[in-house]
């Protein structure tokens, strides 16, 4: 039984499934018990869906615990955690929800494991309202490994909506203490590239037409860049379903990796799909932070564990990355300052964030 208990409101800031990812880990890594009421309050349909019930009941299994309030629909939950333990575990949403979404509420609580851990996670890689699965790969991968996380995503099936049918699976080594990140230097943007991509019975025609609006629209701003977009179709064997999207990426001189996607849907035109993610590139390489908005929030739980102080150039704070600091400050001793960067490559979006960490030990080492 854990000791300490928390409170969380799950209706503050932004109001969704952020707010119980950030607590449960926290919670989990802590060895406490937290109760969440007013889950997703902010969201059209409030409470637990699938997707967030499998990642609750996925942190309650990595410890042992109990799990109060856990069906769909449910407001309110109370978590009870016991001790973090390695091996192997599966989570299946058993729908289209995102299976990035149930390892960014594990991840965190195996590094504070006995033993390394292997989780199958099943449901949607390519789903809106969540990072693709390329975007984990890509940027966020190398992004954490900077604190000292070590762990292997292997993309075993994609699965699209409404049908989900994707897998993949993550292996972990547990770690001491997780080191603080100093990102402060963007550099210049030396490489672009990405994939467009179709799935199942849709036309190979509308990748390129993806691939062909995303280069035409990311050259009008950056002309001397060589960018390399390919149009793919998925193999019929490591994709369940149809889908069709985009994924771009860009990289910096002192090794920040950025990255954008738009998925497509009924009705949209191939060429609107490649613009969104092109804009959203842009927007995300114009502020001469070292993060893109994405990632922005996903580093707030590592900063807050690790041994000693982060510091992170982004653009504007996202309310995700606001709620994230909101959530971490009340459940851990971490401090964050929010500051506007101030040099010669800074504009009025351009910030620091500043952590002082827990120094959170992993006591099974």
């Amino acid at each position: 039984m854990a000791a300490t208990t928390f409170e969380m409101d799950g209706s503050i800031m932004e109001g969704g499934g952020q707010i119980l990812r950030v607590s449960a880990a926290l919670s989990c890594i802590q060895g406490a018990s937290i109760k969440i009421n007013n889950v997703r309050a902010g969201r059209s349909t409030p409470g637990l869906r699938p997707q967030h019930l499998s990642g609750l009941e996925l942190v309650r299994d990595l410890c042992a615990g109990q799990l109060e309030g856990g069906e769909v629909g449910s407001t309110e939950i109370t978590l009870t955690t016991g001790k973090i333990k390695g091996g192997d575990y599966t989570a299946d949403t058993k729908t289209a929800g995102s299976v990035v979404l149930l390892m960014q509420v594990s991840l965190p609580c195996v590094l504070f494991a006995d033993s390394p851990s292997v989780l199958c996670l099943k449901g949607g890689t390519n789903a809106e309202m969540a990072p693709q699965i390329d975007y984990t790969l890509t940027v966020f991968k190398p992004m954490v490994e900077r604190f000292g996380v070590n762990f292997d995503c292997d993309l075993k099936m994609r699965g699209y909506y409404p049908k989900g049918g994707g897998e993949i699976i993550v292996k972990t080594n547990p770690v001491k203490q997780l080191t603080p990140v100093t990102l402060t230097e963007r550099g210049t943007i030396t490489k672009i590239y990405g994939r467009a991509f179709v799935a199942g019975v849709l036309p190979h025609k509308l990748a390129k037409d993806m691939s062909a609006a995303a280069v035409r629209y990311i050259r009008k701003e950056i002309k001397d860049l060589y960018i390399n977009i390919q149009a793919v179709r998925e193999k019929k064997d490591e994709s369940f379903g149809n889908g069709n999207g985009i994924i771009l990426i860009a990289e910096s001189s002192t090794g920040c990796v950025f990255a954008a996607s738009a998925l497509g849907k009924k009705g949209v035109y191939a060429d609107k799909v490649g613009c969104e993610a092109a804009e959203m590139l842009l927007r995300n390489t114009r502020h001469n932070g070292c993060v893109d908005e994405y990632m922005q929030d996903q580093m707030i739980i590592f900063m807050a564990l690790a041994n000693g102080t982060s510091r992170i150039r982004t653009g504007p704070l996202t309310l995700h990355t606001q709620t994230a600091i909101h959530v971490a400050e009340q459940l851990t001793k971490a401090k964050f300052t929010v500051t506007k960067a101030e040099d010669q490559d800074s504009n009025e979006d351009t910030h620091i964030i500043e952590c002082q960490g827990i120094g959170m030990t992993n006591a099974s080492l």
